[in-house]
């Protein structure tokens, strides 16, 4: 190789225009009737006056000479072993020296590592894309990896060069990658990419794989290494590998970390954990501060395990860029929001659910992204991550862009993010946000504002095929966890494995029961006995799909009032139908999800920028029904028939569901074990009733294990004096029957018992 250079070349650097300044940069040797034994080194250093070659084992210095541009270095050096060499650069009175990046040579990313990422199928692109400290040639450094096919060029910015393109530009590779190793970086460093397009346009943009991000209203990423976290959950890891969560109860504590609580003052720690004292609600003063991550487990963990909930699902913590919004316009994919801590604290918090026996579930949003400035829209000047024509590719009612599911390296993205939650956050469960609007192209949108498939119907077949990829392999890498759908139309088989044309999630949302269940329960019990099928409805479809009954954040805001608040009747009334309503989910084949505040009966719609009204437990009323919440889960797991065989027909069975005159329904729970079973009784109005009689299978002492309408919850202790004997009188169909005393707005929960029942035989 000639040292010459040409001035083209060096303008093609100094402009910015080059695809691969490696090709101009850093060491070349000089080939000499065949043989090396000199070098060219040049740099482009656009704020030095002089620059100087050191070879710091020897002690050396080789002066550099502006060649073609009075910031373009160039120094042949004649006779030497090239070992690691670095740069002393002069910029005004400064001096510093630095490692030359375009010494690095060695590919960040390899060919292979390309190809599975342009066919879609890189499980693991993100431990190769983004930014990641390295060791290379023995210098510490960070590699930098972004896609970005349709860019002229790209560098890296941040406070290391002052945010100027011009001093570390990237090295172009096959199907559109762009890498580069800069050294002596760490983690912390804070960085973007500067992109320039074909019309010369630049854009700064936060790395699509990073894996943190500088908190609000700052946009840039945060280098940072995931696999220095000491995880303390194999235990629990290794359960739920050999666990089947169909089976087993799941019960489900959703909230928004930014309103749960903020910074605590003593006395919410004290209404928090039940040593209440009263507060004046004049002297309720919210903190403005978030809690941390390490609060949250502080705070958090034990208040839910106290009510007993199984799980806790968070929505979405991948990074957005408002606050008031809920989460779901995500700019930073595999960044969990900075707003609480780092990465290492959300690890410690899901670490300390498991030690505690909670499951974490995080809300992830494949369906579509916003368009702030620094996020994936027209990432690389053109629509990369989107569809170029907005009749696909934007929800103009939401204000954000759809992911292009037929491009193989956007999907790449996404299915790669789902894993990447379960592989370094060990979380257990994904709520897909928002499918029914992926599955249709013409969702929410007018007649010409959208176009059809290839076979001329309004399924996006792409995004079903990209669900059908996820699923599948999240099960296959991860069995036992979550994937639950919120889908809200009657697209077929949505939580049907994939090898039977399923989309492959393990459960799905019940919207229907959800609807059903409120307009039920806000209407005047009087009325009820004309809307019976409200209850009984979704058994006739229920085992179509595997259900989640789930009463969300979506039903607590936009006017429709909080739950308590969409009750009937007096304030007795109101908190007795909450526990009616709860009750029967509870007992309802299905897993379980319920928002925040409804545990102690919150009056006001949730609201994003505050706390929960935690100040009502200081009233007897909201304390009754948190312990409610805490003993009914207690049941629920505590009796397989309420979770064993939610998806099978034999674990269901109606004793009576036709007496609407009284708006009452019976129904048997089975598990798998054939002698267990519960016999549940509903009441849906304020009238008690004396003797009602139900049949049941089996002679015997039937135990009342739960009564929603106790004292102790705030009811009117109403019941069976714990049990009652049957007697041989056949009803409903069923050889024996029970003479009850049924509650108002009551739920009873029966089961025999057989040490009574048998001891009881024997006598005789």
């Amino acid at each position: 190789m000639s040292s010459t250079i040409a001035p083209e070349q060096v303008n093609q650097i100094v402009h910015n225009l080059h695809h691969d300044p490696f090709e101009i940069l850093g060491c070349h040797p000089l080939d000499q009737n065949g043989k090396i034994n000199s070098w060219v080194i040049r740099a482009y250093l656009p704020k030095a006056s002089a620059a100087w070659v050191i070879f710091p084992e020897e002690r050396t210095q080789y002066p550099m000479h502006s060649l073609h541009h009075p910031n373009f270095f160039i120094c042949t050096i004649e006779n030497a072993q090239l070992t690691n060499y670095q740069l002393k650069i002069k910029e005004g009175d400064r001096e510093r020296v630095i490692y030359d990046p375009y010494a690095f040579r060695s590919p960040q990313i390899t060919d292979f590592d390309i190809h599975l990422f342009a066919e879609g199928n890189h499980h693991r692109i993100y431990e190769k894309m983004g930014a990641h400290p390295a060791v290379i040639d023995g210098v510490k450094g960070v590699s930098f990896v972004v896609w970005a096919p349709n860019a002229r060029n790209v560098s890296v910015l941040g406070d290391f060069n002052k945010w100027d393109g011009r001093e570390h530009q990237m090295r172009k590779r096959g199907n559109g990658i762009w890498e580069l190793f800069i050294p002596e970086l760490g983690i912390g460093t804070t960085y973007k990419y500067e992109i320039k397009n074909w019309e010369g346009h630049i854009y700064e943009k936060s790395d699509p794989y990073g894996f943190q991000q500088e908190v609000r209203p700052k946009t840039a990423s945060v280098v940072a290494d995931l696999n220095n976290y000491q995880w303390n959950d194999d235990e629990w890891l290794d359960q739920r590998r050999h666990s089947d969560p169909l089976t087993q109860p799941v019960s489900v504590y959703e909230l928004h970390i930014g309103s749960w609580l903020h910074a605590s003052s003593s006395e919410k720690t004290k209404l928090l954990s039940g040593e209440v004292e009263p507060v004046q609600v004049s002297d309720w003063k919210p903190d403005a501060r978030f809690l941390s991550y390490y609060e949250l487990a502080e705070q958090l963990i034990p208040y839910v395990k106290e009510l007993g909930y199984t799980h806790i699902e968070l929505l979405p913590i991948a990074e957005h860029p408002f606050d008031g919004s809920w989460g779901y316009q995500v700019t930073g994919y595999y960044a969990p929001t900075s707003r609480y801590g780092n990465p290492e604290d959300l690890m410690y918090f899901i670490d300390q659910c498991h030690q505690n026996g909670i499951g974490v579930i995080v809300d992830w949003v494949p369906g579509h992204f916003p368009k702030d400035g620094h996020g994936l829209a027209f990432f690389d000047g053109t629509h990369l991550y989107e569809h170029a024509d907005p009749r696909k590719g934007e929800h103009k009612e939401w204000g954000t862009l759809v992911f292009n599911y037929s491009r193989n390296e956007v999907r790449n993205f996404l299915v790669a993010n789902a894993l990447f939650w379960f592989d370094k956050y060990h979380i257990d469960g994904i709520r897909v946000d928002a499918v029914a609007s992926m599955l249709y192209l013409d969702y929410c949108r007018k007649e010409g504002e959208w176009v059809t498939n290839q076979y001329g119907g309004r399924e996006n077949i792409e995004a079903a095929d990209f669900l059908r990829q996820v699923n599948s392999l999240l099960f296959s890498y991860f069995p036992g966890v979550l994937s639950i759908a919120e889908e809200s139309t009657a697209w077929p088989m949505v939580s049907w494995p994939t090898y039977t044309g399923g989309l492959g999630f393990n459960l799905k949302w019940n919207m229907g029961w959800m609807h059903d269940m409120l307009d039920y329960f806000s209407m005047d019990p009087w009325f009820r006995q004309f809307h019976q099928n409200n209850i009984t409805f979704s058994m006739w479809y229920h085992h179509s799909e595997n259900y989640m009954l789930a009463l969300s954040h979506d039903e607590v805001v936009h006017g429709k009032s909080n739950i308590i608040g969409k009750m009937p009747g007096d304030e007795w009334q109101k908190f007795a139908n909450v526990r009616c309503l709860f009750s029967f989910m509870f007992t309802h084949p299905g897993k379980k999800t319920m928002f925040m505040s409804m545990e102690f009966a919150q009056w006001s719609e949730w609201n994003v920028w505050g706390d929960l009204e935690w100040h009502l437990l200081q009233y007897d009323r909201h304390v009754q029904l948190k312990q409610f919440f805490s003993e009914l889960n207690q049941v629920y797991k505590d009796q397989p028939a309420l979770y064993t065989r939610d998806f099978e027909e034999p674990g269901f069975e109606w004793i009576d569901c036709s007496d609407n005159r009284h708006s009452v329904v019976s129904f048997i729970r089975r598990s798998k074990d054939p002698n267990d079973f519960l016999v549940v009784m509903c009441n849906f109005t304020p009238q008690p009733h004396s003797h009602y009689r139900i049949g049941v299978p089996e002679a015997g002492f039937y135990t009342e294990v739960f009564n929603s309408d106790a004292k102790k919850y705030g009811g009117s202790n109403m019941g069976n004096l714990g049990g009652k004997w049957t007697e041989e009188w056949s009803f409903h169909n069923l050889p024996y029957s029970l003479d009850l005393c049924l509650p108002p707005l009551g739920v009873l929960i029966f089961k025999i018992d057989r040490s009574l029942t048998n001891a009881a035989v024997n006598k005789a």
